[in-house]
């Protein structure tokens, strides 16, 4: 064995090591969010380490989300940012339709693609806010998610809720904790917008425009802050390869920000 394979072999145990010390439970559903570049190693090594702990009963999902097809997301906003209309009509003309067997989602990293690519993966069909999952509960994660419906009742995370998932934030903050999302949608009268983005139809490309939840994520990590001191029995931390995560109860995630989104938030109670 040369010594590259093995320095591999060792750092893929030494991670499987450490997931199972921060609590990710073999069997169990985990939503993870990851940034390859503070855990050190390859993408794919960490997703064997994590399948590995979870085992053939475990499931392992991802958000495959993809602003990069619509006008109304703040990535399209930040691109055309002082740009003249005709130069604007040009970017939205390129913008490629969502396919969910083959758009990438590279704004959420390296871990997810490697998930979405992985052969058996699923993925589900909204055209913004996908997710893709690998495991015996993929199918009933991710089915019947709506394309009106970004991440509320009708969309994976509202299954995740179900099935008692747990989240693993690998190497991000609380910031990029999507499962506070569904807490928005739970919310009372929680405040709604349109969205537009480009779908595949019979007649090929078409721009869709629907209304949804407005989603926020400005304050999630003051959230995440929040919910680490009030319920340090729901969270876990600890290093994963180079970084400093947090394991976490979604259900509890979801139920303590309901509570505090709706206090602190206009329009509240």
């Amino acid at each position: 064995m040369c010594r590259v394979t093995q320095h591999l072999l060792l750092r893929g145990e030494r991670v499987t090591t450490q997931l199972s010390r921060l609590g990710v439970r073999p069997g169990g559903v985990l939503l993870v969010h990851a940034s390859m570049r503070s855990v050190g190693g390859n993408a794919g090594g960490t997703v064997d380490a994590l399948r590995r702990v979870l085992g053939p009963e475990g499931t392992l999902a991802v958000p495959a989300f993809t602003p990069e097809n619509s006008d109304t997301s703040r990535s399209y906003l930040d691109r055309v940012r002082g740009l003249s209309d005709e130069a604007r009509a040009r970017v939205r003309a390129s913008m490629p339709p969502f396919d969910p067997a083959t758009s990438p989602a590279p704004g959420m990293g390296a871990l997810a693609e490697t998930v979405r690519l992985t052969p058996g993966a699923l993925r589900s069909t909204h055209p913004q806010t996908s997710f893709a999952a690998l495991g015996p509960a993929a199918a009933a994660l991710l089915s019947g998610h709506r394309r009106d419906c970004h991440l509320g009742e009708e969309s994976p995370l509202a299954r995740l809720y179900e099935a008692d998932a747990q989240v693993l934030l690998l190497g991000t903050g609380f910031d990029r904790c999507s499962a506070f999302h569904l807490a928005e949608y739970r919310r009372s009268a929680p405040p709604r917008r349109r969205y537009r983005c480009v779908v595949l139809s019979d007649g090929g490309r078409c721009w869709w425009e629907y209304e949804d939840v407005a989603l926020d994520d400005s304050d999630f990590a003051a959230l995440g802050s929040d919910f680490v001191r009030a319920r340090s029995d729901a969270v876990s931390t600890g290093r994963v390869g180079t970084a400093r995560s947090h394991l976490l109860s979604l259900r509890a995630a979801v139920d303590f920000a309901t509570g505090w989104l709706d206090a602190r938030r206009p329009g509240g109670r």
